[in-house]
């Protein structure tokens, strides 16, 4: 290698090395994505190292469109800062101490690239890239039906199902159908039977309104099915979340292909109730129907046919018959065979109320007729007397006059019942009942009595003595209620009730007397128990007091106090006992335990 060429090599190699350290001398370092929702604020930091280190540093902040740089704002290291006009963000970007690039009120139209340059003079220049990403949440989904409501099974193009829409979101979302909660494949080719045609609009905005078209060639099972759509959309973080439109149904025309005519009564029939028998197809819309009884024609409404008031002669076969045109082929009938149940008057023999002598003998016939099977009784009041249909009644007495009801019923027909009523009257001479006698509290107070007397025709009432008076009926019964003062006859001889008919006379005698005195043995028992209580009480007080005094006893005893000796202990020891009674207490722990002990003291004095 001649001189040339080497002082050429290390010059070239020299640049090199220039070019190398000049390019790492200036290192630029922000976030690389920063997201933020339209409307709130973005912070874009940009930091920095300069080798060496210089005073003379300016960074910039570009915007980056259709491949071309645009600044947006600057500041030099000693403090001057200022934005640039004509930019997207102008006026609403600031560039802080820190070099941190704030942009308010984010829009659509801010999500760029954005460029942090610093230039360092003669360190060089470095710049790194951040992209800001603007999100936006759109509209809920909702589904437009085409024009014309109705699809019709069997055509031989798919059908438009309806549009799905969502308004303003950013970035761009993603509409997705769903047939019965199940997603349908997204199809673009039109000449498949199901397939969707998108289309988008960017707004003025900058926010997205996305619009799909499902269209299908439904079949009959499709008639029950629901459609609804939903559209994904991108937020901060990565998150992907979904809106729900609200759900459809096809309206779908499609023919008959079989018929049902069936009666609505949840019950059986019966004369008197209104009837509604429904025919319908399975196919969509439903046709005309014809209907008939026995052949006869009746006039129905679309598929109902209502009878008010039926009768037994409406019990019959009912035909419903339809047509459809577009399955002129299929059988669209259906048969009701209706049955009207009912049930006669009710006949009984005799007819007319009844008048009986007390204690005779009457007797009653119940009849009717029916659809089916019934049941026949007789009743007074709430109590059963026969279930055959003959009522024989012996030996009448007055409280069996009144009214008696035959009832006729269907059991098998809730509600189904007739009846007829018939009165029994029973005559004879007056009967007084049992008389219950007054009280006063004194002789000439005012007293009050009562005198109930059955017979018919009704008793004419006699007091004596006689007194305020009046009468009413209870049931069988006519009342006399009297009030007289109870002086001393009254009291000796009571009151006289006399009744009287053209059957006869009856008689009795109410006795007046005073007022009992208040039993007093209750509250002598009272003091007996009390005496009782006081006679324990005063033994359980001498218990104690003597217990008492046998322990003072024990303790004088015990610390020598009592004028015992010694030698008077020994010789009651030594077993020289008399007659009397010694009770001796020992000092000593087993004499102790041994408690108080009966001895004969010693003779000697």
């Amino acid at each position: 290698m001649d001189g040339i060429t080497l002082g050429r090599t290390s010059l070239l190699c020299t640049l090199l090395w220039a070019f190398l350290v000049c390019s790492e001398a200036v290192t630029v370092k922000v976030t690389p994505k920063v997201e933020v929702l339209k409307g709130e604020t973005a912070k874009l930091p940009c930091k920095y190292t300069v080798a060496p280190s210089s005073n003379n540093i300016i960074v910039e902040w570009y915007i980056e469109e259709q491949g071309t740089r645009k600044r947006v704002a600057f500041r030099s290291q000693g403090g001057v800062t200022q934005s640039d006009d004509g930019t997207p963000v102008s006026g609403r970007v600031t560039l802080g101490e820190d070099f941190t690039l704030t942009i308010s009120s984010v829009q659509p139209s801010d999500e760029l690239v954005y460029i942090c340059q610093v230039n360092a003079g003669p360190a060089g220049v470095g710049d790194a890239s951040t992209m800001l990403n603007v999100f936006f949440a759109p509209e809920k989904p909702e589904i437009k039906r085409p024009s014309s409501q109705a699809i019709s099974v069997g055509a031989s193009t798919s059908s438009e199902i309806g549009t799905c829409v969502t308004m303003n979101g950013h970035p761009q979302p993603r509409i997705i159908w769903f047939k019965d909660d199940q997603p349908l494949p997204e199809v673009k080719d039109s000449k498949e039977k199901t397939y969707m045609i998108p289309s988008v609009v960017k707004e003025a905005s900058g926010l997205y309104t996305i619009k799909t078209t499902l269209y299908m060639l439904p079949t009959k099972a499709d008639k029950d099915s629901k459609f609804h759509c939903i559209v994904e959309y991108s937020m901060p973080g990565d998150q992907i979340k979904k809106k729900l439109s609200d759900t459809i149904a096809l309206n779908l025309n499609y023919p008959s292909e079989t018929a049902t005519f069936s009666l609505l009564n949840a019950d059986q029939v019966k004369e008197g109730d209104t009837v509604t028998m429904k025919c319908e197809t399975d196919g969509h819309p439903q046709p005309e129907f014809e209907f008939t009884k026995d052949g006869n024609d009746i006039l129905g409404q679309g598929g109902l046919l209502t009878l008010k008031s039926v009768k037994r002669t409406d019990t019959g076969v009912y035909m419903c018959k339809a047509i459809d045109f577009d399955n002129l082929d299929a059988d669209l009938s259906g048969t009701v065979n209706l049955t009207v149940h009912y049930i006669d008057p009710v006949n009984v023999v005799p007819v007319e109320p009844q008048v009986v002598m007390l204690g005779d003998k009457v007797e009653w016939q119940c009849k009717t007729k029916a659809s089916t099977s019934h049941t026949i009784h007789w009743n007074k009041g709430s109590q059963v007397l026969s279930q055959n249909g003959v009522l024989s009644l012996h030996d009448v007495s007055y409280d069996q006059a009144g009214e008696y009801t035959c009832v006729g019923a269907v059991l098998s027909v809730p509600g189904l019942t007739a009846q007829a009523r018939v009165n029994l009257t029973v005559k004879g001479k007056p009967m007084i009942e049992a008389p219950v006698a007054g009280e006063v509290g004194g002789e000439g107070d005012m007293v009050t009595l009562k005198c109930s007397a059955y017979g018919f025709p009704a008793p004419q009432f006699t007091w004596k003595p006689s007194g305020k008076e009046s009468v009413s009926v209870e049931a069988n019964k006519v009342v006399s209620t009297v009030t007289l003062k109870a002086t001393a006859e009254v009291m000796k001889d009571g009151v006289t009730c006399e009744v009287s008919n053209e059957y006869g006379t009856d008689s009795k005698t109410f006795p007046v007397s005073l007022k009992r005195a208040i039993d007093n043995s209750a509250d002598r028992a009272d003091k007996q128990q009390g005496g009782s209580s006081g006679v324990v009480i005063a033994v359980v007080v001498c218990v104690l007091l003597l217990l008492l005094l046998v322990a003072a006893i024990y303790f004088l005893n015990k610390k020598s106090k009592l004028p015992c000796s010694k030698k008077d202990k020994k010789e009651v020891a030594s077993g020289e006992v008399n007659n009397d009674i010694v009770v001796e207490m020992k000092t000593d722990k087993a004499n102790e335990e041994a408690g108080l002990l009966n001895k004969r003291p010693s003779t000697e004095q």
